[in-house]
């Protein structure tokens, strides 16, 4: 498979997708609008998503396994889709929720389904997130994170990277700072509907048509992340960073997303730095569609279109190999 190239995908769009962004579209925008409008809100949110880490766990699959996990200053869980995993290899997982909400029991739907078509273990890292902690920590969490990885006896060329919104974000700035660093850097990432741009600019793409999303909240968001900082820092906003040297991306994002141009953008950016991008933009599907694929058949498709872009990365991998060994 060519790793470089743009996919539209033509599924017939499905019952379910037609009634859930319906019903995004009348309840969790409203909210959204009416919720994000005050530093109270998000300290709100941060403390309902201690509450949730209290709750049983989850349903999930009873070939999936779920074990907690510490590393370095923080906690994650360790996430097998299946029995016949390689363990010597492994996926870093970065969640989304805006840097204020979300977990890795939040998205174990998307984990157990990478583990699954990744064949390997995920590792969903519980990183430190506002309104308590900043961007640096959230970034500083990933890197010892993945330098963890390392230390454990992962090779860098058996580690993927991922992360979904703001996990979408933290997963860029990662690689970012590991090549600026002369660190080794991960075989590929993922990044589900990646918030790429944190700069004070007024969202017009898909304003009305994004079901989930309100374009001005995510403005007022950004405002509150970059406070005091340079929002043109490639770390902050990595769409507008030098991607050159970075490994194969594949982008994943929904045709109506509010969001759907930093998606490209970031596309645009990694391929005039040399960086292999598979893009996907799926018609008519809300912010982080794969996060919904226990209802959402188009969801459950799109894994296995991760899955055809991993094994394409091994292929590449096992490729070289072998042309180092006739050499």
């Amino acid at each position: 498979m060519q790793l470089d190239r743009d996919v539209a995908p033509q599924y017939p769009l499905s019952w379910q997708a037609r009634a859930l962004t319906g019903l995004m579209r009348h309840t969790l925008k409203p909210a959204s609008h009416l919720f994000l409008r005050h530093a109270l809100a998000l300290t709100a949110a941060s403390q309902l998503g201690e509450l949730v880490r209290l709750l049983p766990v989850g349903q999930t699959p009873e070939h999936v396994s779920v074990v907690p996990a510490a590393f370095s200053a923080c906690e994650g869980e360790w996430v097998r889709g299946g029995a016949d995993l390689d363990e010597r290899k492994v996926l870093l997982y970065l969640h989304g929720g805006g840097y204020f909400s979300g977990s890795p029991r939040t998205h174990r739907p998307i984990t157990w389904r990478l583990s699954a078509v990744a064949g390997r273990p995920v590792l969903a890292l519980d990183y430190r997130q506002g309104p308590v902690h900043k961007l640096a920590d959230s970034l500083s969490d990933s890197l010892d994170a993945y330098d963890c990885l390392l230390q454990r006896g992962y090779e860098p060329e058996d580690v993927l990277i991922g992360g979904d919104s703001a996990g979408g974000h933290l997963t860029l700035a990662t690689l970012l700072a590991l090549r600026d660093r002369g660190l080794p850097l991960p075989s590929a990432a993922v990044c589900l509907s990646p918030w790429a741009d944190l700069t004070d600019f007024p969202r017009t793409a898909n304003r009305w048509q994004d079901p989930m999303l309100p374009a001005g909240r995510v403005r007022w968001l950004a405002r509150r992340w970059t406070d005091g900082l340079d929002p043109c820092d490639p770390l902050v906003s990595p769409v507008l960073g030098d991607f050159t040297g970075l490994p194969p991306l594949m982008i994943v994002t929904g045709s109506t997303e509010v969001l759907r141009d930093e998606a490209r953008r970031v596309a645009e950016q990694a391929r005039q730095g040399g960086v292999p991008v598979t893009y996907e933009e799926w018609p008519r599907m809300p912010h982080v569609f794969p996060l919904l694929a226990d209802v959402l058949p188009e969801a459950r498709l799109a894994f296995r279109h991760m899955g055809v872009f991993l094994s394409a990365v091994a292929g590449l991998e096992e490729a070289a190999e072998e042309d180092e060994a006739a050499a």
